[in-house]
């Protein structure tokens, strides 16, 4: 496949999500929306979609005027029957595209917290079973998804009532980040540390440096996700 990322910001690239591709034997080119020169690819150059987060909201389009644009292509990717992963910004993003709205979250959500299966996830048999052992995912948000009409609400915490949705076998939103891996997290402590603000579910920076050996663990549910939703064969 020719799997597109869409980036926001320097500090929260690809991570494993990148060996994943490169180790199925896939192509990949990524639109980074902090460089100017970055284009969006037409239809025809990509099979799949992979939205990254990101620091700002999706309704910041005055603050990053190319939101809007971003919006619009991830529209047109869902009608084209692109399939579209999103993760935290981008599940959040992808879930406007379907008509959901983004609101400020029940609570915010930093550090390493586990994700329940709903009682619909039942209904996609595969997603149930990764999720059946309740891991403990990364988490970086102070916005939370809506789920679109049509979509099943897949996964939840404790601090918020969704944590994921999959739309038509198509779209998959996830409001964690299984992608992570300690070089990634290093970035996003060292560009983003101010959010650790005093809450129920934040933990402190230490807290979450302890837990890095928890990257391969998410890592490998990453793969098998997208093994899964790419229908890939190992």
């Amino acid at each position: 496949m020719n799997i597109h990322f869409l980036q926001h910001v320097p500090f929260e690239g690809p991570g494993y999500l990148q060996t994943w591709v490169l180790g199925c034997g896939h192509q990949f080119s990524v639109t980074r929306f902090f460089e100017p020169a970055d284009q969006l690819p037409i239809a025809e150059q990509f099979d799949a979609l992979i939205v990254l987060g990101g620091p700002m909201g999706v309704y910041d389009e005055l603050q990053y005027p190319w939101l809007s644009q971003e919006k619009e292509f991830i529209t047109e990717a869902i009608v084209n029957g692109k399939k579209v992963v999103g993760i935290c910004l981008g599940a959040q993003l992808a879930a406007v595209c379907l008509g959901a709205k983004v609101t400020a979250a029940t609570n915010k959500e930093m550090g390493w917290y586990p994700v329940l299966p709903t009682k619909y996830a039942s209904q996609v048999s595969w997603f149930n079973v990764l999720f059946s052992q309740l891991p403990i995912a990364f988490h970086w948000h102070g916005d939370a998804f809506e789920t679109p009409i049509d979509a099943i609400p897949l996964l939840y915490s404790m601090a918020n009532a969704n944590q994921a949705f999959i739309y038509n076998d198509q779209v998959i939103g996830l409001q964690f980040h299984l992608e992570a891996t300690p070089e990634t997290l290093a970035q996003l402590l060292e560009n983003c540390s101010g959010d650790l603000t005093v809450g129920s579910y934040i933990q402190d920076r230490e807290t979450i440096l302890r837990q890095l050996n928890r990257c391969g663990e998410i890592n490998k549910i990453a793969e098998r996700l997208l093994n899964h939703f790419f229908d890939v064969r190992n």
